[in-house]
């Protein structure tokens, strides 16, 4: 790598680091005889297959110059920032010679809109048809699909692409229109419905035809900034729920506003809202795996959620007519919300109780987290009683709890964000 390359690749991955939506789940692209990487799922970013495995990825933009002037953006027209723009080609050889070198598996790759949204566009393209038909690279590809692109680029850039992804930035069109008002949320829909509506048609198109190419395989995803704007966590929380459903999105992801301007438009932050951003990703997690609405998470009467509590945790102490649990009778989706309980704790309950009772030390076993589990299920230990169900009492135990032990309650991983 000569000097410049290597100044451009500084520059480039600094500016990258704020676009969170980089997981590489989703993608089951394989190797062939004569190529190069194998996708399972200073510019290196770890991520999360769908198993769980980390992987590397090379995480850089093609340009930090934008025609853009967005308040929230490091890389704003408005900005005094060093600018740099890569090559295809470098964009290429970078790519290869990491991956020769074992430093990443694949490449996320977005970029500032220099000149025009298809001018941008059709760069990125050239870089992914370039690895994939030129160097018979197979390892993963995540692309920017840029609002304003024609659909022509967009599909070319599916063709190539494992996941696709089209920024919201803010939760309402008026908060965006604020601090970006040369955006508009019908340009960054476009590309989403059209996305959509492709995906599904390859997708039906495989069934009869096995030789169907692969279109976006790991399907779209999005970002949210948080805190920039006054939306509630409902509000993020219902539009997260709308895209999954209508758009069919694969990830919503959240990135906590990191104070970069001064800009009177942006409230004024000590310091990024990472609690408030971990809460959402929980709350996010419970929609997609655990069965939860975004109205039974957050509603009118608590629009926002609790910070000392997780989502799951929060629910069971509004809802004590639903609590406990008995684990040897309840369905699987009321299992589901017993706090300390996980996916694959849920269906080990299941599939366990049709032998033997279940008591403490089977759930213990199976993977329960007893200590917030205990106050919410009810098991077949003759010497075993639920707690008195206070919801305020369980609070200040499991609150004081986990501050005596230096850490906030989560539930040990059952609400680990990857996939």
């Amino acid at each position: 790598m000569n000097q410049r390359t290597a100044e451009k690749l500084t520059i480039l991955a600094d500016a990258a680091k704020y676009d969170v939506s980089c997981s590489s789940s989703g993608s089951k692209r394989k190797n062939t005889v004569d190529g190069l990487g194998n996708a399972t799922g200073m510019g290196i970013c770890h991520t999360y297959t769908q198993d769980g495995r980390c992987v590397s990825l090379l995480k850089i933009l093609l340009t930090n110059h934008c025609i853009f002037d967005c308040a929230y953006c490091v890389s704003r027209r408005s900005n005094d920032v060093k600018r740099a723009a890569f090559t295809v080609e470098e964009v290429v050889d970078l790519t290869l010679n990491f991956y020769r070198r074992n430093y990443i598996e694949g490449l996320f790759l977005s970029s500032g809109i220099f000149k025009s949204a298809d001018y941008t566009m059709e760069r990125l393209v050239r870089i992914a048809k370039s690895l994939r038909t030129e160097h018979k690279f197979n390892g993963y590809i995540h692309l920017k699909a840029i609002p304003g692109a024609s659909d022509e680029l967009i599909h070319e850039a599916g063709l190539y692409a494992d996941r696709l992804s089209v920024n919201l930035e803010m939760p309402s069109e008026e908060s965006l229109k604020k601090v970006a008002p040369e955006k508009n949320y019908p340009e960054v829909y476009q590309p989403m419905n059209y996305l959509k509506e492709s995906i599904t048609g390859y997708r039906e198109e495989k069934r009869s035809l096995m030789k169907t190419p692969n279109f976006a395989p790991a399907g779209q995803s999005t970002q949210m900034v948080i805190g920039a704007s006054p939306e509630s966590d409902k509000d993020i929380l219902s539009l997260a729920a709308s895209l999954y459903k209508d758009q069919e999105l694969k990830r919503v992801y959240y990135s906590g506003y990191v104070p970069i301007s001064d800009d009177s438009r942006l409230p004024t932050l000590s310091a990024p809202p990472l609690r408030r951003e971990n809460r959402l990703y929980q709350a996010d997690w419970l929609m997609r795996f655990y069965g939860f609405r975004a109205d039974e998470i957050v509603d009118n009467s608590q629009p926002n959620l609790d910070p000392d509590l997780d989502p799951k945790l929060a629910y069971a102490l509004r809802h004590p007519e639903l609590f406990p649990v008995d684990v040897n009778t309840a369905s699987y989706e009321m299992i589901l919300r017993i706090p300390g309980v996980g996916v694959k704790s849920a269906r080990k309950l299941i599939d366990a109780r049709r032998f033997r009772p279940l008591r403490r030390e089977h759930l213990r076993k199976i993977g329960v987290v007893w200590k917030r589990a205990q106050y919410f299920l009810l098991c077949s230990d003759k010497d075993f009683r639920t707690l008195n169900y206070d919801p305020q009492v369980i609070r200040q135990q499991i609150v004081f709890g986990a501050s005596r032990s230096g850490r906030h309650a989560t539930e040990s991983g059952q609400l680990a964000l990857f996939g």
